[in-house]
């Protein structure tokens, strides 16, 4: 299936404290729950099973019978640490659930989206992901610490606005009828153009990330030719023995300049395309959105 067809990923703000950001990505249902309203069922509480046990067992030590008393003991741990486990699970669902409910404003789930932004959201984020995975970026011969913080931020302020944007087409749709009157078209057009100019600006948002990650796929083959480039330039000396042992002298020598000019070719190659992944990232980063 093509990446693009596939929904986007969950975003979340990424200006949230560390903690926060790890805990709403490790719970994607709870936060489709939080965005219904959903709430935790406090009659379910793990607690109750530990109540009516704990009833048993004072009135059998007040009854004496001491026999039924030890093995309701025991049954009353067994279902302590049960309650425990148990407890703790549901403490911790429900601190996240509240967490979710908290920051209900700053994550984007597929859902939130209509279909054409949601395919318009995911692009960015394939473009994100491919320069951010790629080996120039791992290598540091581009802005990482730069791409590393400005990109998250960039798919996050596009995907805001297709939520918005995506709440304002449903809208719109449900006001506009469907046949005008006579006359009333040129009414309501400029709603419709406002939504339609939204949708182009965002759309050429994403197209200067797909640009930039385009440059940078391109510098990362270039680079994989390089890194091969350096493995053989390493043997350059064998080569050059191995023509100059088999081949007549003049020969030899154009052999060996034209070993030394592949490498430069190459080089300058290389050279040119992380320049070029350079001038694309600071053509994104000039124009921020805001």
């Amino acid at each position: 299936m093509d990446p693009r067809a596939l929904p986007p990923r969950l975003v979340i703000d990424p200006s949230l404290p560390p903690e926060t950001l790890a805990e709403l990505r490790s719970s994607p249902h709870l936060l489709r729950q939080a965005r219904v309203g959903a709430r935790m069922d406090t009659t379910k509480n793990p607690a109750l099973m530990f109540v009516l046990p704990g009833f048993l067992v004072m009135i059998l030590l007040v009854a004496g019978w001491t026999e039924f008393f030890v093995a309701g003991v025991g049954i009353g741990l067994i279902v302590l640490i049960r309650w425990m486990a148990l407890d703790s699970s549901y403490r911790s669902t429900k601190r996240r659930l509240r967490l979710a409910q908290a920051h209900a404003d700053r994550y984007i789930l597929p859902e939130d989206l209509d279909r054409p932004c949601q395919m318009l959201l995911r692009r960015a984020q394939n473009a994100v992901e491919a320069i951010l995975h790629s080996k120039v970026h791992r290598s540091g011969l581009i802005d990482s610490i730069e791409n590393q913080v400005s990109l998250p931020e960039e798919v996050w302020q596009i995907g805001e606005r297709l939520r918005r944007l995506s709440a304002m087409h449903a809208e719109h749709g449900k006001l506009i009828p469907r046949e005008l009157p006579p006359g009333m078209e040129d009414a309501f057009k400029p709603y419709t153009s406002a939504l339609d100019a939204a949708w182009t600006s965002l759309s050429q948002r994403v197209r200067h990330l797909e640009k930039y990650a385009k440059q940078v796929l391109k510098a990362d083959k270039v680079y994989h030719a390089h890194m091969r480039l350096e493995a053989l330039a390493a043997r350059t000396p064998d080569y050059q023995q191995l023509i100059a042992e088999t081949v007549r002298d003049e020969l030899a020598h154009a052999r060996i300049r034209e070993l030394a000019d592949q490498a430069a070719h190459v080089r300058k190659l290389f050279e040119e395309s992380i320049l070029q992944a350079r001038q694309a990232a600071g053509e994104l980063l000039r124009s921020p959105l805001t």
